[in-house]
Formats: structure tokens, sequence, C-alpha cells
């Protein structure tokens, strides 16, 4: 099943209002966004870094996590107003006018 970061922001915010009962506030969930990428850091450490993983490491999924990480962010979106389809739009926007050729034409990003 497809879906779009507005369907996704839909379904976060319904999920909340059931389920969640409500948002918890905006500088908790800052927290919790840095806790769950802190996890996410920890993971791809192990898996494609130098760390050798723990005991209690070893069942942690990498999609799991990302999917966190996203969820937190959702819940972020939500509470400041954020329409993510739109600011992910002007993001690529800005990038494009910004680095539009400054990779192509850094010569430590060509080839090897």
């Amino acid at each position: 099943m497809e879906i779009t970061l507005q369907q996704a922001q839909q379904q976060v915010h319904d999920w909340i209002n059931t389920a969640g009962v409500r948002y918890f506030g905006e500088l908790t969930n800052l927290g919790i966004l840095m806790e769950e990428v802190g996890e996410l850091s920890r993971l791809m450490v192990r898996i494609y870094g130098e760390q050798s993983f723990k005991e209690s490491d070893k069942e942690k999924d990498l999609s799991d996590e990302m999917a966190d990480v996203l969820w937190v962010l959702l819940c972020l979106a939500n509470q400041t107003g954020v329409d993510l389809t739109a600011a992910l739009q002007k993001n690529f926007e800005k990038k494009n006018i910004r680095d539009g050729q400054r990779h192509r034409l850094n010569d430590k990003l060509k080839g090897g």
C-alpha cells in the first residue's frame, strides 16, 4: 500500500486522537524525536560502522527505527501546522536552485 505524506500526516493524527488519546507537547515530542534518531544512529553504526552489536541491539529492525523517526516527525508537523508535502516540494526547489550544479562540479564527488 502506497501512502502520501499528506495521508501519513492524517493517519497519524487520526491514530493520536483515538488510540493515542492526545498529542504529547511539542517539546516532549522534540525530545522523543531526538531519542528515536539516537536509536536509529546506534543501530546504523552497528550495521554499517565499526561498532559491534550488543545483545540488546540484535533484535532491532532498521526500517522500524526509521518509521519511529518519521512517526514523531509527522506528529510535530501536525502540531505546528506544517504541510510536509508542500515543505518537501519547496525544499526540492531550494536544493535545485542552490545545489543544481554545485555537486556535479565538485571534484571530491567525481568517480572514485
